[in-house]
């Protein structure tokens, strides 16, 4: 318990909030947040129609260095518009990880498929490439579909379709994307990569969310910076952008007055007012992440002189640590740490339940998921939050 303490005073000396009470990861408004959101309001422009929607689209793809970024309502909508357009479909089988945040796993659910749960690496709680092609190897085979004329991977188990692979950067730290999507390649499936959690982190100086030819963000109200709810869709792919964001208007046919619609559509474009938090949040997002880096810079040399563990950026990886995370030695000891941080008003946080265990997924496919079940028993989140004292 000493250590446990010694943590939780430390953590008191970085948040010196108003109140006893210590956020996992609180907003910060400090910009032109009221600003812009006061010019939607007087324009009346706060639905989906607005400068901010657009402004807020070309900021992101900038800083990412996608060619096109398409808001949406939030991230969990983005995954399952971009499972749709990538060609998945009811009855079809889609690899991901038990470990991540359950959006995941309903996103390729709303789309009427099934998860397959592949194992992650323990030094980037991401998809690992290694378990993803063991799997592959040992439990599909390729053919060509006879109504397409197209290569496919089938499961031998349950002759359903692969149709596509969704890795995760889990908590900000880029997974090995490189080689899942050179996997995928070998396998003719497309990867759609869940960068949700990590705006801001780069994999071998890309941008996470740009390596597939779909990727996801969010923007919620707890992650780096918030739109209050909201997602993104990243692709290179302009056409197909393009199309993404008809598909999120209800497929409205541009018109003065009519309204048709050419395609099944969806109610999934992001609220001007949204946006204007969002183009705020952009203009500050640097001054955020150094802010951030420097609280785990804090964290890792304070945690240096104890027996817990802190959860570093991997290998060729500059991660935005969204949430920093510490490992314990066991289950027993990370229930402890919970119960006794909570007690104290810092709030911790373990990390997902593993998918396959929650009752709607647990007849789905998996590999070997010992790395998952480890860390799962193991990692707490501690306080993150950009609003410190310095």
């Amino acid at each position: 318990m000493k250590d446990f303490q010694e943590l939780i005073d430390f953590i008191r000396s970085i948040y010196k909030e108003p109140s006893d009470f210590i956020p996992l990861h609180a907003p910060v408004f400090n910009g032109n947040e009221k600003k812009y959101i006061n010019d939607c309001i007087e324009t009346t422009l706060v639905s989906s129609v607005g400068k901010y929607v657009d402004r807020f689209e070309d900021m992101i793809a900038e800083y990412t260095g996608a060619k096109k970024a398409i808001v949406t309502v939030n991230g969990t909508n983005a995954i399952h518009l971009a499972l749709l357009v990538s060609g998945v479909e009811s009855g079809d089988e889609v690899i991901t990880q038990p470990l991540t945040f359950i959006a995941t796993a309903n996103a390729i659910a709303y789309a009427g498929a099934k998860p397959i749960f592949v194992d992650v690496d323990r030094d980037t709680m991401g998809m690992s490439p290694d378990s993803l092609r063991e799997w592959l190897m040992a439990n599909t085979i390729k053919q060509i579909n006879k109504s397409t004329n197209q290569p496919e991977t089938i499961s031998k188990i349950t002759k359903k379709r692969i149709a596509s692979i969704v890795p995760m950067h889990t908590f900000g730290h880029p997974c090995r994307i490189e080689e899942i999507v050179e996997i995928a390649n070998e396998f003719n499936i497309p990867v759609i990569e869940d960068a949700a959690e990590s705006l801001g982190s780069f994999y071998k100086g890309q941008h996470t969310g740009t390596f597939a030819k779909l990727g996801v963000l969010s923007f919620n109200g707890n992650k780096t910076i918030t739109t209050g709810g909201g997602g993104m869709i990243l692709t290179n792919d302009v056409e197909l952008g393009n199309h993404i964001k008809h598909l999120t208007t209800q497929s409205k046919i541009p018109h003065t007055w009519e309204y048709d619609h050419d395609n099944i559509g969806y109610n999934y474009r992001m609220p001007n007012i949204n946006a204007a938090l969002g183009v705020a949040q952009m203009e500050n997002l640097d001054d955020y992440l150094e802010n951030k880096r420097q609280t785990t810079k804090k964290y890792k040399s304070f945690l240096e002189n104890t027996s817990i563990q802190f959860v570093d950026e991997p290998l060729e990886s500059k991660a935005n640590f969204w949430l920093n995370s510490i490992l314990l030695k066991d289950r027993d000891q990370r229930n402890a740490f919970l119960q006794f941080s909570n007690d104290r008003l810092v709030m911790t946080r373990p990390i997902w339940k593993l998918m396959n265990k929650l009752e709607m997924f647990k007849k789905c496919q998996t590999g070997n998921l010992s790395n998952s079940i480890y860390l799962e028993d193991r990692i707490v989140n501690i306080p993150s939050s950009v609003k410190i004292q310095t």
